[in-house]
This record gives C-alpha cells, structure tokens and sequence, in this order.
C-alpha cells in the first residue's frame, strides 16, 4: 500500500486467475484472467475509463517478492468517478471485467488470422519458396567432398 490515500496501488496478482483468494487474488474467476500483465491491466483500465495512472514494471508485492509483477498506481478520485464506484474491490471488478473482454476479443482476432505454418510443413513450403537465382552468379551448389 503507498499509503496515500489519493491513490490507489493494483498488482497484477490480483487478476491472476490461477491465484486463490488466499493467495492474493482479489477479483472473482470470471473477471480474472491467467498470467496478466501490466500492460494488459494499464489498456484494462484505459479501457474502463480511468486515465490517471502510473506503471512502476520493476515493483514486487510485499506477499511475492521473488517475483517483479509490477504494479499500476491510479488516481482514486479518477478511479471511483470514471468507473462510478465507491470501493476499491468494485473498481478492481470493473477492471478486471474489462481484462476479460480484451482477452476474449484478443482471442477473437487470433481465430481470424490465418495460421502460420510450422514444423515439417512450414519448412517444405520455404524450401520451395526459395530458388537457385537468389545465389550469387557463378557459384555451384556444392556437395560432399568437392570444391
């Protein structure tokens, strides 16, 4: 905690879905999303209208120090206004409601795109890509034992 009540401190734990409660979950499953990052969590908030905000990347939770999650520091009249609030849990809920329609639409946008190749097929269909011309002039593809 910053201890400055004009602000309030989000650590990316807090939306993490693999977390317990216990553990330092503070949203519900269904507004949490597995291995949450910063910037996630920053475009989260963007997206639910609080723009008074301050990354810190290198930051550790008391709770997880060998771990450097990060954390947001937003401005708490910014948060409970924009996200028509009065706790801090509801403003967490609305951005973590707001974290899972992103990832929800992310995914949305990965279905649509084609896939890339991989594997056995990928590599076949770069060697047929490729042709003798791109090779510099007067030089042989060389096998075994010759110069």
């Amino acid at each position: 905690m910053t201890g400055d009540p004009s602000r309030m401190t989000l650590w990316t734990g807090y939306f993490d879905q693999r977390a317990t409660r216990k553990s330092g979950r503070r949203v519900p499953k269904s507004a949490s999303v597995a291995r949450p990052n910063l910037d996630q969590i920053a475009l989260a908030a963007r997206a639910s209208g609080i723009t008074k905000m301050r990354r810190d990347q290198d930051a550790s939770h008391p709770m997880r120090p060998y771990s450097k999650e990060g954390r947001l520091i937003i401005s708490t009249k910014d948060a409970l206004e924009s996200t028509k609030s009065e706790t801090k849990e509801q403003v967490l809920r609305v951005i973590g409601e707001s974290l899972k329609n992103l990832e929800t639409e992310d995914k949305d946008i990965k279905i649509k795109q084609p896939k890339r190749s991989s594997g056995r097929d990928g590599a076949r269909k770069a060697k047929q890509r490729k042709s003798p011309s791109r090779r510099p002039s007067k030089q042989r593809k060389k096998k075994f034992g010759r110069k």
